[in-house]
């Protein structure tokens, strides 16, 4: 018998300083069983950090042709593709060339140190790509937000992320390891 994916609700308010965004967001998250509370809280500050009308999630692990978050044109054509965790250079070359930004958050420590030093020169030809690295801590503590039911507030200034859920406060400040212009 196959498992079936967890379903976790978030009220998420949005506070963009640095782009003049505000607004509230009702999510449903669908946790893949293979997936970690880190890796989809990690999705769900991707969203926080590039929200917009058109953003959504995608299919999740299970598709292999989908990110984890899109936003799509009017006409369909893929604006920005955005990923979670440390995908090799084929995935990321393969979303490099289906849309016009791609961002890849990464987290998980030393691990992303490695993976870094491994892929990082192959990756530097891929104008479109921007790849920024939560750090260990930050990322723990997203993981201890995880809830079934999650209000959450975000605060974006000066590219520091603030998120709360009334009781915990959680400081993000994503590290470029290849930056781009976010639009």
């Amino acid at each position: 018998m196959a498992l079936k994916s967890t379903i976790f609700k978030a009220e998420l308010s949005i506070a963009d300083m640095d782009r003049g965004y505000y607004a509230d967001h009702s999510l449903t998250l669908a946790r893949h069983p293979s997936e970690t509370d880190e890796r989809m809280m990690m999705r769900l500050l991707a969203f926080a950090l590039h929200a917009d009308s058109r953003l959504e999630f995608g299919k999740g692990l299970c598709v292999d042709d989908e990110p984890d978050l899109w936003r799509k044109d009017l006409t369909g054509a893929i604006e920005c593709w955005i990923d979670v965790g440390l995908p090799d250079e084929k995935w990321l070359k393969k979303a490099c060339n289906r849309a016009e930004q791609v961002i890849l958050f990464t987290y998980g420590g030393r691990a992303v140190e490695v993976w870094w030093a491994q892929i990082a020169g192959k990756l530097a030809r891929m104008d479109n790509l921007g790849v920024y690295d939560v750090p260990y801590d930050a990322s723990q503590a997203l993981a201890a937000l995880a809830a079934r039911g999650m209000r959450l507030q975000c605060t974006i200034q000066d590219g520091h992320c603030f998120l709360t859920d009334g009781s915990q406060s959680i400081q993000i400040e994503p590290r470029p390891l290849k930056d781009i212009s976010i639009h």
